[in-house]
């Protein structure tokens, strides 16, 4: 009888620890497995960004963002990056526009470049809309075409980068007000950019140097639905041509808004060489419409429009009297509208 009890705790003893082993394996693998479904999301997180959803631009978290922020020159100082940066975040900014270079008119930026101008601008909680200047007033589709195979090239700085990064491929491509050259360009060149892997939100700029609004009225709805993604927004920029009076700043937007396009106004002053500008109204407009504007810009202006720097110093101790005093700390300015990106909460 007592060898049959030992015979059968030791029987007992055997089977518990083998359930117990088997236990410990299931909860190892379902600790495993919810491992990897948690880094699984993690990455999807991560490589969630900025959306297009008719009017509005959402962020990584699904909540409206309408940019409030300043350009900065980086391709023609790149020494002040750092000083910028930290100068434009104070001001309360939650967005900056940077000027990059493909090499056809100035120094090319490389991948390296531009991750970290992207990073550094993360670092300090503000968006980067990076944008090629080479193309400036140019109406070549061959040039339109290089800066797309610059996107291309470095595209290692923006695919991980999409909650923090917009793509605005051209700086004020097609100088005249051409609004089919303008479609047929970007409506060729979106496409190869989506099919490289960029899945960055994409900002196309109006033909006229920036100021003929007219053609995403005309073929803004064509340009969009090129994109694979549905993820492409325009932008106006905005001196004495688009923004000299209260009809025509209006018109200009609304041209967009009124098909359920997003639109921004990706550069303003408060004057330039073809007139005044209704700056103080680009401000309440935009503010009263939920619409995104970046002044130009920080400070490096030369060829007689010193005037359009904000800061008469690159730390921004002291801001310009008659523009970025209004632009940042005036009604309807950067301080008293900028609402940071919720990515940074």
């Amino acid at each position: 009888m007592k060898k049959f009890i030992s015979a059968f705790v030791s029987m007992l003893l055997v089977i518990s620890l083998t359930a117990c082993g088997n236990s410990q394996n299931s909860e190892t693998e379902n600790t495993s497995a919810a491992s990897e479904t948690t880094a699984s999301a993690a990455e999807t997180a991560q490589n969630e960004g900025f959306t297009v959803d008719g009017t509005k631009l959402l962020d990584a978290n699904g909540n409206e963002f309408v940019f409030r922020g300043i350009n900065h020159a980086h391709s023609w100082f790149r020494d002040k990056d750092t000083t910028a940066l930290d100068a434009i975040a104070a001001t309360g900014a939650n967005s900056v526009r940077i000027v990059l270079a493909n090499g056809i008119q100035w120094q090319n930026d490389d991948t390296d470049t531009v991750k970290n101008l992207i990073q550094m601008c993360r670092d300090r909680k503000l968006i980067a809309i990076v944008e090629v200047h080479d193309g400036t007033g140019d109406d070549s589709t061959e040039t339109l075409d290089k800066i797309a195979d610059y996107w291309i090239e470095v595209k290692d700085a923006l695919i991980g980068n999409e909650d923090c990064a917009i793509l605005n491929i051209a700086n004020e491509w097609v100088g005249t007000w051409d609004s089919k050259k303008w479609r047929d360009g970007y409506v060729s060149v979106i496409p190869k950019i989506r099919e490289a892997g960029i899945k960055n939100t994409i900002m196309v700029d109006s033909a006229g140097w920036g100021q003929y609004g007219k053609c995403i009225q005309d073929f803004g709805q064509e340009v969009f639905d090129s994109d694979p993604l549905k993820n492409t927004m325009f932008s106006v920029h905005m001196y004495g041509t688009a923004g000299k009076n209260e009809n025509t700043i209006s018109s200009n937007l609304e041209g967009a808004t009124s098909q359920n396009l997003c639109v921004c106004v990706g550069e303003f002053g408060y004057n330039h060489s073809d007139g005044d500008v209704k700056e103080e109204y680009i401000m309440q407009y935009c503010t009263e419409n939920n619409i995104g504007y970046l002044g130009w810009s920080w400070k490096g202006n030369g060829g007689g429009v010193e005037y359009l720097d904000i800061a008469n110093e690159w730390d921004g101790s002291v801001l310009s009297p008659d523009w970025g005093e209004n632009l940042i700390n005036g009604t309807n300015g950067i301080k008293e509208t900028s609402k940071i990106c919720s990515i940074f909460e």
